[in-house]
């Protein structure tokens, strides 16, 4: 499929909304008109990349009405459709599902101004994980590749180093040895599946443990201790 492909499905459906519709002006890929709106202008590509959105910036200085036209069976796109639609409509852009098959368009998204609604208690989450984190673990653009190093780990490394040097121990010791009032929560979820129960109140450390401390220890700038 070539990207002109998209272009005659898309010029007989603004046809039909009585739009003039003309291909290829000012190196806009369309442009419609209607009266004394302000004209329509629409980039069309095989799927939604950075290419097209630098585009649909640059066409912002000739009309705020713009889209961008893709094929409606985009993969890209439905991989990642819900990001896809917020970031167009963060720019303020619109979009257009174009089916050259069945010559049929879906407007999917009408361009406006965005206003983004701030969630305060993403906020918080946002800021309490920030000042709770002890010093700078992670180095930027990791994550995916060797996990995170949350401040809540950071809390069950203390709980399992403590354990490594002392041995099973009841919750509640350890609690008041680190000051450390969730520390019987964090061996009750287990979610590293570093502790095993040894008995009432009583911890341990399990082997996956003992071996998966010593790796996150080993990360730059980690003053656990």
């Amino acid at each position: 499929m070539k990207e002109s492909d998209l272009y005659l499905p898309l010029k007989q459906y603004l046809e039909s909304q009585n739009y003039e519709v003309k291909g290829e002006v000012c190196d806009c890929d369309v442009v419609a008109v209607r009266g004394e709106e302000a004209p329509v202008i629409v980039e069309l590509k095989l799927s939604l990349n950075l290419d097209v959105l630098l585009q649909g910036v640059d066409r912002l200085t000739l009309s705020s009405t713009i889209y961008i036209g893709i094929p409606h069976d985009s993969k890209a796109f439905k991989k990642k459709r819900k990001l896809s639609l917020k970031l167009l409509k963060m720019l303020g852009f619109g979009l257009i599902l174009i089916d050259t098959v069945k010559n049929k368009v879906d407007v999917v998204l009408d361009p406006s101004e965005y206003k983004p609604r701030k969630i305060k208690q993403k906020k918080e989450k946002l800021l309490g994980e920030f000042q709770s984190r002890i010093g700078d673990p992670n180095l930027g653009g990791m994550a995916s590749k060797k996990g995170v190093l949350t401040s809540y780990r950071q809390k069950a490394l203390k709980v399992a180093l403590y354990l490594e040097e002392h041995g099973d121990c009841k919750a509640s010791d350890i609690a008041k040895a680190l000051d450390e009032p969730k520390a019987r929560e964090i061996m009750y979820n287990n979610y590293y599946s570093w502790f095993d129960r040894a008995g009432k109140g009583v911890y341990s450390l399990t082997s996956k443990g003992k071996a998966e401390i010593g790796l996150w220890l080993q990360r730059e700038g980690n003053p656990i201790s």
